[in-house]
């Protein structure tokens, strides 16, 4: 029985600032960023935009697309590693706003989110797969919702991005299936990670009399940052380790002697950065190659030779598209390459049905996942309806002024003008029993 992806959705929000306009202001070359890591944009919330919203738009759209009602969807996953709350899960907040635009009841579906860094959704999405091979008569979604945001002038501030995408899981899907087995490479270390951070309570600043410190009875104060702790090199030194050894775990687990990734059509890989994968296959590569390599000199000439760069522009670049004009989705990025390379080759005319995609999973903290997936007959037809690049080209590109406003938090009103979308529209600050509770509406 094949389980995969039967359709797919996404929403990212209008805003982008360019990344010339980030390296200009940042006293950086923009072609170091352009050239060297392939950023041409980065996808921004506005004031009125979180990665609730980001969710709830892109199951909204995929519920209206396939013109599904609430009793067919029996299960919506979320991995995130934005979640808005340590303890309600995006997904409750999903299905609550489904069930007020809608005006169908999600009583009887199940609601989770899974947290792994950049590999959640991945989790999910696997976790969901074996769910669907046991209930093969249901229907599930698989959310992969996320803001990459880094501190102002730090070394990931030109990697930020913001979106959401929606996959629906079926048997006898339409677009992608899913092969059962996956490589595993798991490691408890601190490459990449958003803890608590604790102060004492009289080296903090309020205002005399203050609600807020009165209320706070413990000594110390944790604070919880959107930003995260992070070593750049160590993290992608271990995003290296993990994927290769993930990848040769696949290959034992399917008995596969010879090289692994030429019967694969496209490479999807997680991408922090759009470069990434192509920067770091070169691992995979060569030990598939059986290269001896005793210097960088000599990896950075089998990088450069003509098999290597034939394997990334056609393996690898078409996943590439949509990360450039994005940037970081966290658990949504591989996802984001999946449908980059789909939508590409749709674009191009390419078939590429029954062909192989290789997928190479990353999350920090830290693990990796390889596996397959079998493009089906029918996958044009459900990726034309998806306008991808269309999107990405009609967003509003704003000032580096308004972007370090937005970062900073201290716009009042929303810059972006689109309709037909859920958008924050207050969080509790009075009311003692739902402090910090977040509503939301839908704008017609």
């Amino acid at each position: 029985m094949k389980v995969g992806i039967d359709a797919i959705s996404f929403y990212i929000p209008q805003l982008y600032l360019s990344i010339e306009s980030l390296a200009k202001n940042r006293n950086i070359k923009p072609e170091k960023l352009i050239n060297g890591l392939g950023l041409q944009a980065m996808s921004l919330p506005d004031v009125n935009e979180d990665v609730v919203s980001f969710a709830a738009n892109a199951v909204y759209t995929l519920l209206k697309n396939e013109k599904l009602n609430s009793s067919e969807i029996s299960r919506i996953y979320v991995g995130t590693e934005s979640g808005v709350d340590a303890s309600k899960p995006i997904a409750s907040y999903i299905i609550s706003l489904l069930e007020q635009k809608m005006e169908q009841s999600f009583s009887h579906c199940d609601a989770l989110d899974i947290t792994f860094a950049c590999i959640g959704a991945v989790d999910a999405l696997q976790n969901t797969l074996d769910y669907i091979r046991l209930n093969p008569n249901k229907k599930a979604i698989v959310v992969a919702t996320d803001f990459a945001k880094y501190e102002l002038n730090s070394t990931g501030e030109y990697t930020q991005g913001a979106g959401a995408l929606a996959m629906l899981v079926t048997s006898s899907p339409s677009i992608i299936s899913f092969s059962e087995n996956a490589g595993i490479s798991t490691q408890g270390v601190f490459d990449f990670f958003k803890p608590r951070r604790y102060f004492d309570k009289k080296d903090l600043i309020f205002e005399s009399n203050s609600k807020v410190l009165n209320n706070i009875s413990e000594e110390q104060v944790s604070i919880y940052k959107e930003q995260p702790i992070f070593d750049g090199q160590y993290s992608n030194s271990c995003y290296i380790n993990r994927t290769l050894e993930a990848y040769l775990h696949y290959k034992k687990l399917v008995n596969k002697r010879e090289t692994l990734f030429t019967d694969w059509q496209y490479i999807v890989m997680h991408l922090p950065y759009c470069f990434q994968a192509r920067r770091t296959f070169i691992e995979i590569y060569i030990h598939e190659k059986g290269y001896n390599i005793k210097s960088s000199d000599d990896k950075k000439l089998i990088a450069k030779s003509e098999e290597y760069l034939k394997i990334i522009e056609e393996k690898i670049a078409p996943s590439e598209k949509a990360s450039s004009l994005i940037g970081n989705l966290y658990t949504g990025s591989i996802f984001m390459a999946m449908l980059s390379a789909l939508c590409n080759s749709y674009k191009e005319k390419i078939d590429i049905s029954q062909n192989k995609i290789g997928f190479i999973a990353y999350g920090s903290g830290s693990k990796s996942k390889v596996f397959e997936g079998i493009i089906e007959n029918n996958w044009h037809n459900k990726i034309a309806q998806i306008p991808l690049f269309e999107t990405l080209l009609d967003r509003k590109e704003i000032d580096f002024s308004t972007y370090e406003k937005l970062h900073k938090k201290q716009l009042k009103h929303s810059i972006s003008t689109n309709s037909n979308k859920f958008e924050l529209d207050k969080i509790e600050k009075e009311n003692p029993l739902l402090i910090g509770a977040r509503y939301y509406k839908f704008i017609d």
